[in-house]
């Protein structure tokens, strides 16, 4: 077992970001729900809310055993679920995943990654400033920039495009399969096979 696979075999707790509610559902920023729920798909179940303040799964996805998190609380602050459904599960941050959007993609673009800096997402902020450490898996799906001067923080909160929208069950799927490959194979193999050349 290749030692850049998160909780090596063991069990891992793969974290979607987003912000609850309707009003948010379609939103760039809530793209980590949307993967999750193509996760759970996979799983087969449903989500039930869990005392650290996060809808959880627990299930087998790769050959490991996964509790997959949605934080019920507001992006900004998803670090307080995170971190206590970790201390609940006993899962070390070496064997968490955290899937959120990307603004320094493009569209559907995927990035794979371990540690380093949080980039301006308040969500990745929280958890690293929770756990203690910035030492933990990163998926990132790309929404890329927003158009004109808009705001970034505006951007993230509007739903896809029309022509994204189009696209996006497919980009959810791959970026599923991302995270089965880093699980299953580990980080190098995933990024060979997901990162665009």
């Amino acid at each position: 077992m290749s030692s850049d696979v998160p909780g090596a075999g063991e069990h891992v707790l793969l974290v979607g970001l987003g912000n609850p509610g309707p009003r948010y559902a379609g939103n760039r920023h809530n793209v980590g729900f949307l993967v999750l729920d193509e996760l759970a798909a996979r799983v087969g179940g449903k989500f039930k809310t869990h005392k650290s303040g996060a809808e959880v799964l627990e299930g087998r996805l790769a050959g490991s055993r996964v509790v997959l998190v949605k934080p019920r609380s507001f992006m900004n602050v998803s670090g307080g679920p995170v971190a206590g459904a970790a201390k609940f599960y006993k899962i070390d941050p070496s064997a968490i995943v955290v899937v959120h959007d990307e603004l320094d993609l493009p569209f559907g673009g995927l990035k794979l990654k371990i540690g380093g800096g949080e980039g301006g997402h308040n969500g990745l902020r929280s958890i690293s400033k929770s756990l203690g450490t910035r030492d933990y898996y990163r998926v990132r799906f790309g929404i890329g920039r927003p158009p004109g001067r808009m705001d970034p923080a505006d951007f993230v909160l509007k739903d896809f495009s029309t022509v994204e929208r189009k696209d996006l069950p497919l980009e959810l799927d791959r970026c599923a399969d991302a995270v089965e490959a880093l699980i299953g194979k580990g980080l190098t193999a995933a990024q060979n096979d997901f990162h665009a050349g």
